[in-house]
């Protein structure tokens, strides 16, 4: 069974629908709450949004990620890395 978007029921789109209000809320209420360094979080962010993104794609689409995909997301989460970590 596939939990995507185009399925029939309207309880599951109401609940993705949900789900996805909250997620946003939650990364609203993060991003701006603390002071972050806006160039460190933007690395962090982009290689956290891959990771996530894959990992949607993959459960709710049944979209499993390429070779070439995963060599690329780990060169956006080494550089994720580097932004980070660097001083």
């Amino acid at each position: 069974m596939r939990l995507g978007l185009r399925s029939a029921t309207h309880t599951r789109a109401a609940l993705f629908f949900v789900l996805g209000g909250l997620v946003l809320t939650l990364y609203g209420y993060t991003v701006n709450a603390p002071a972050w360094d806006f160039g460190r979080l933007l690395g962090v962010y982009v290689a956290m949004f891959f990771v996530v993104a894959q990992f949607i794609s993959w459960l709710a689409f049944g979209q499993k990620p390429t070779p070439m995909i995963l060599l690329g997301g780990a060169l956006i989460v080494a550089g994720g890395c580097v932004v980070s970590l660097s001083k």
